[in-house]
This record gives structure tokens, C-alpha cells and sequence, in this order.
């Protein structure tokens, strides 16, 4: 893919949150990378992956469902998300890094539902892959532009990009591609783009 990339913040003013701290960013899907874990739901929604399927999207992409110790290390570095997935073992669980009552049961660590006997529930994957290799950032500027590595040549496989564009609540961003080329995948599988509106990556999933 190769991507070239321009944002302007409307009526842009710095923002804080309740994850940023020490100038790093937590409770996001940029830190998750951090720690090689992320989630994953069905193409069709929530919750539509059997143990067989989530293991597929997994390997699909270069690595592995997480097991119960890596999806902790991620949550202790801010990965939270209220979506339980299948993990190694065909376990399934969720990370909450912040307590609410719609999510956790007002408890923060691993919400473990244990080992499932049935693999064909459906639930939606955390997968697992340390190999990924990253970019991205934060941007703060009323203005940016930005690009995939190695632009304009394709950047390297297994690359995963994160751009967080912070703004005041309430604010608009406002998108505007100047170069866009995509491998040719009907499915979207291989290479694409997600836009979030959200720290949250299930919560606040606008489009791919």
C-alpha cells in the first residue's frame, strides 16, 4: 500500500485524557502494538468467530491467539477493550484497564470466562504477534501530513501503522487523502485502512 495522508484539526485546542500520561498515550490501539496484542472481531460483527475461525484470523495476519499472560501484559500497559475473544487454549476473556459498570463488572484485570468446552461459541479473537513491525504516532498540530514508511515506494509486509490525531471533545477532523493505492482485495483482508472516532477499537470503529 502506499498512502499519503493529510489532517486538519477544526478549531483545534489541546486535549487531555484520562489514559495520557507521562507523554505516553494508554488505553489505545496505538500502545496495544507495544505489548504484540490486539483484537479482532468477524467482518460480519461482534461476536461471530468460532475457536477455529478467531485462530484463523490470527495466523492470517502473521501471528497467534494471545494467551492469558499476554493479553495482561497488554492491559497492563492500557489495553482495555469490552469485547470478550478468544485467546490460546480456547480460552476467552477481556482486558478493563478502567472500571465502569457496563463493562467488567466494576472490576479492572482479565475478565475470564476460563476454557470453553463448546469451540464452536462465537466470540472474537485477541491475537498475538510480536513480529508486527510499527509506525505512527500522535499528532497534536492544527495541520499534518503523513504517509506510510518508505513512501512513495510500498512500505515492508507485516507493517502496522497507528496514527492517533488528538482534539479537543466535541471538535471535527477533517481527512483528506492526496495519494491512495491499496492491494487489490475485495474481502479487504490483505492491506487496509480503519478509522476510529475513539480510543476505544470497538467501541468507536467508524469504517475500514
Amino acid at each position: 500500500m502506499i498512502a499519503l495522508l493529510f489532517f486538519s484539526a477544526l478549531l483545534w485546542d489541546q486535549a487531555g485524557a484520562w489514559g495520557f500520561r507521562d507523554g505516553v498515550l494508554h488505553n489505545s490501539i496505538w500502545l496495544e502494538r507495544a505489548a504484540g496484542v490486539y483484537h479482532r472481531e468477524a467482518r460480519s460483527g461482534k461476536y461471530r468467530l468460532t475457536f477455529a475461525e478467531a485462530k484463523a484470523v490470527c495466523e492470517y495476519e502473521g501471528g497467534h491467539l494471545a494467551t492469558l499472560q499476554q493479553l495482561e501484559a497488554a492491559r497492563k500497559i492500557g489495553f482495555h477493550v469490552c469485547a470478550a475473544g478468544w485467546m490460546a487454549k480456547g480460552r476467552v476473556g477481556y482486558p478493563i484497564v478502567k472500571a465502569g459498570a457496563n463493562c467488567g463488572f466494576g472490576k479492572t484485570g482479565i475478565v475470564d470466562y476460563g476454557i470453553r468446552l463448546n469451540r464452536s461459541e462465537r466470540w472474537d479473537a485477541y491475537c498475538y504477534n510480536p513480529n508486527g513491525k510499527e509506525c505512527g504516532g500522535v499528532f497534536t498540530d492544527s495541520k499534518h501530513v503523513f504517509k506510510s514508511p518508505g513512501y512513495p515506494e510500498q512500505y515492508e509486509n507485516e507493517q502496522v501503522c497507528y496514527w492517533h490525531i488528538r482534539v479537543r471533545y466535541g471538535q471535527r477532523i477533517l481527512l483528506h487523502f492526496l495519494e491512495f493505492d491499496l492491494e487489490d482485495d475485495t474481502a479487504c483482508l490483505a492491506d487496509f485502512l480503519e478509522v476510529y472516532d475513539s480510543y476505544d477499537d470497538v467501541n468507536g470503529f467508524v469504517g475500514r
